[in-house]
């Protein structure tokens, strides 16, 4: 990790006014030097879920959502320029003390106690601003590119069944218009789904026994591809919240991992058990198909930078981090070796 030697460090017991526990925003003196929390106020105790002894304690990369595409040295980048410029501002996703995900605007700016130069941090809890930002932001992608590409093909196709004669085009024709139609159906329940995902309240929530969870969406599965073989391991007894939002994530996760299959018995593994990180429950959906494209997770992890060329080829992957993410967990992409995907849901 890169070191900014910018200022002496800040002294062990500085401290904030008592005064900024009264804030409902949260207040954080950071060493600039190391990125170490030296106080905080009452509010980023809350927000973070630790208490100021345990943050002076932590690194940044502790209290860091693991799937965030920002790094503790960036963090550490905008601490040592805010020493020398003019303030900064940024969003961060952050782990909270229980494992819940959070997003935060950052904003920091010089300040010197006890002659000592600090970095003052103001953090503040925008998670539901976030997610319904980018929640409308998904149903604008799929307006805008995927109802409108799929209505397209289907007219170009109409446009050839009127032109041709031929019987065997026509069939042809008719059955890319009946493929394409499907596609548009699928689409619109997808967004059905995550629109249910994410509204669902916490006290709608209910727990059940995760490895009956996972059994009862394989069943179901199965009976609509007969020719897959999905297999099940409990590494540990775990429980997971919410019925509907769970089984739309996993079913979009199985059903990819089969009809992406390049065999003729699709294989997929299907492992349930605790996170080291958070000890919440960890699922893992592994298959032996070619890797995942990059233009898939542009669109998933990118939402600010949607272009026509760039937003992905279908929802699928949008109703896995969209449903996850609404139980306060994570989804995560990982690459088998030789061959093969792991989708991984955290929840």
């Amino acid at each position: 990790m890169q070191s900014y030697d910018c200022c002496m460090p800040c002294q062990k017991g500085i401290e904030l006014p008592s005064e900024y526990n009264t804030l409902s925003v949260g207040i954080a003196l950071y060493d600039p030097q190391n990125g170490m929390i030296l106080d905080a106020n009452e509010r980023v105790e809350t927000i973070l879920g630790y208490t100021t002894e345990q943050l002076r304690d932590r690194s940044i990369e502790s209290y860091t959502a693991n799937t965030h595409p920002r790094s503790e040295s960036d963090f550490q980048r905008h601490l040592y320029e805010s020493t020398t410029d003019s303030p900064r501002q940024f969003t961060w996703r952050f782990k909270r003390a229980d494992g819940e995900l959070i997003w935060a605007e950052i904003e920091l700016s010089r300040q010197t106690v006890a002659d000592r130069p600090c970095v003052r941090a103001e953090i503040r809890d925008i998670t539901d601003y976030y997610e319904t930002y980018h929640r409308a932001e998904l149903f604008w992608r799929i307006l805008r590119h995927n109802l409108r590409n799929e209505a397209t093909i289907i007219a170009g196709n109409m446009s050839q069944i009127i032109e041709t004669t031929t019987v065997a085009s026509v069939r042809e024709a008719a059955t890319t218009i009946r493929n394409r139609g499907r596609n548009l159906s699928s689409i619109a329940e997808s967004v059905k789904e995550i629109e249910q995902a994410v509204t669902q309240t916490e006290t709608e929530l209910v727990r059940r026994h995760a490895t009956t969870a996972v059994e009862q969406v394989v069943d179901d599965v199965e009976c609509e591809y007969p020719s897959a073989e999905i297999s099940i391991t409990e590494r540990d007894e775990m429980w997971i919240a919410g019925e509907g939002a769970f089984t739309h994530a996993l079913t979009h996760a199985l059903e990819n991992a089969i009809v992406h299959s390049e065999d003729e018995r699709p294989a997929v593994d299907v492992s349930i058990g605790s996170s080291p990180n958070t000890g919440r429950v960890e699922i893992d959906i592994s298959d032996s198909n070619p890797p995942i494209h990059d233009d898939e997770f542009d669109a998933l992890f990118t939402p600010d930078e949607t272009t026509p060329t760039c937003h992905g080829s279908g929802v699928g992957l949008f109703v896995m981090k969209w449903c996850i993410e609404s139980l306060g967990g994570e989804i995560e992409f990982k690459q088998r070796d030789p061959q093969g995907n792991i989708v991984r849901l955290q929840s």
